[in-house]
């Protein structure tokens, strides 16, 4: 065997691994928006995790891989839809010219968990009130979206030929998901009792320890998110580049972490773990543009601007009257822009010819340039991003609707979607149960076609 089929073969290796992370990201979106919410909605929120990575799984390979990363002009791929054998087998080969150092399967894996991870994000702002079919609709719409500025920015088009930096997707994945998450907030509307009285009302989430447990899974899984995007175990003449990687991203998480608490405690005078969280998270959405190409101490000071954006983001988004109960837009969207514009700033040169994207940022080279080109970045993948998904979210909701009735939205989308409670011992009677005895005159509802109506909390289910 020649020393090129052993690195393809570790780089192959590496690169699947590093998907594996990245899709089991899928649980953390899962135990955080589930967390975060309200109980009568927690299944529903769980569970449509596993139906949008499955549609856009399938719409993937049968459209949009193409679109992104099949070979073709500046603005999209042509080539490569529905691939079969051959196609996936091949390196460096037509219709996936893009992937040299990986065959086509491992090219698809890698980029369809980072698909399904941008479309997790969309539900986000739109938790608790859309209906389930519009998950079917606008997540093979989306994946389709998001596979065009894909191929702007990553796929050979006109962005990555102008050198914007974007190593890991803090424009591509989390600025796209973000914005199309705010075309369905803006459409769908707050929910019910939200900002009654001209103020925002808080609706608590109903598990803020499966919110931790889901930021430690999405922590773990960004190990996975950003090092596995130099696709191989060299990048450059640089071996093990992706370590380095790893070591940016989690110094920036670090960083978010303290800042998001610390913000928390002054402005809400205490410090609230979910801005904690948030922290986190748009740290780890900001340095996904910058892992690569940036200096230690400059993660750290992404991460700590984050954490700032994390708490003021979320409170200013309410603020003018948006409801996002998972803080989509602030966490994802602006830290997004953050995270993209600061490559821009803080950008090594010797990181930039590494990997041969891009120059040096405004803090080592005195030129805006490469601000410049991210900032055009930014508006070309938004202009294109939110209108795309406005669009689309504006017609489905003209022709069927897409949030769902009052009653339904008041009951909890668990039974009225699913039949089903994602804590059925706090709703129905079950055998054995909590709380059987002292509801014991609920028996008489088990073969009722409609539910008892939810307690307002846990110790009333009691």
């Amino acid at each position: 065997m020649k020393n090129t089929d052993l690195l393809i073969a570790a780089n192959t290796l590496w690169v699947v691994v590093a998907a594996v992370l990245v899709m089991f990201m899928q649980a953390g979106f899962a135990f955080l928006e589930a967390g975060l919410t309200r109980m009568k909605n927690a299944a529903h929120i769980a569970g449509k995790n596993v139906l949008i990575f499955a549609v856009c799984s399938l719409v993937y390979w049968a459209v949009g891989f193409g679109i992104a990363f099949g070979d073709g002009n500046r603005f999209v791929g042509t080539h490569g839809f529905a691939p079969s054998v051959d196609s996936l087998l091949a390196i460096g080969q037509a219709p996936y010219s893009f992937f040299t150092t990986v065959p086509g399967a491992a090219g698809y894996f890698f980029e369809v968990v980072f698909a399904g991870v941008s479309l997790a994000i969309v539900w986000g702002a739109m938790a608790e009130r859309a209906k389930l079919w519009v998950y079917f609709v606008f997540g093979a719409a989306f994946t389709l979206i998001y596979s065009v500025t894909s191929h702007w920015v990553w796929g050979g088009g006109w962005l990555f030929g102008l050198g914007m930096q974007d190593f890991a997707g803090s424009t591509v994945v989390h600025y796209q998901g973000a914005l199309a998450a705010l075309a369905g907030a803006l459409l769908l509307g707050p929910r019910i009792g939200k900002f009654d009285g001209g103020r925002g009302n808080a609706i608590p989430g109903h598990n803020i320890p499966y919110a931790v447990l889901g930021t430690i899974i999405l922590w773990f899984g960004w190990f996975g998110f950003n090092p596995g995007s130099t696709l191989g175990v060299i990048t450059g003449d640089r071996i093990g580049f992706f370590a380095y990687v790893a070591l940016t991203t989690n110094l920036a998480a670090a960083a978010g972490a303290v800042s998001g608490a610390v913000t928390a405690w002054v402005v809400l005078r205490k410090p609230d773990i979910s801005m904690m969280l948030n922290g986190v998270l748009a740290a780890l959405v900001a340095v996904t543009a910058a892992s690569g190409f940036v200096a230690p101490w400059a993660a750290v000071v992404i991460g700590l601007v984050s954490g700032v954006i994390a708490v003021v983001g979320v409170l200013a988004v309410e603020r003018i009257g948006i409801d996002d109960p998972i803080g989509a837009v602030a966490v994802h969207g602006v830290s997004g822009v953050w995270g993209t514009v600061a490559t821009g700033l803080f950008a090594v040169p010797a990181l930039a010819a590494t990997l041969n994207t891009g120059r040096g940022g405004f803090v080592y080279t005195g030129s805006l340039h490469q601000v410049w080109v991210q900032l055009l970045g930014l508006a070309a993948v938004g202009s294109f991003t939110f209108s795309a998904s406005f669009g689309c979210l504006w017609t489905m909701k003209r022709l069927w609707g897409i949030r769902v009735e009052e009653e339904t939205e008041t009951a909890g989308l668990d039974v009225s979607e699913h039949g089903m409670w994602g804590y059925p011992e706090f709703y129905i009677p079950v055998p054995g149960g909590y709380g059987t005895e002292a509801h014991g005159h609920l028996l008489g509802h088990r073969h009722s076609h409609r539910p008892p109506a939810p307690p307002d909390s846990i110790e009333e289910a009691a």
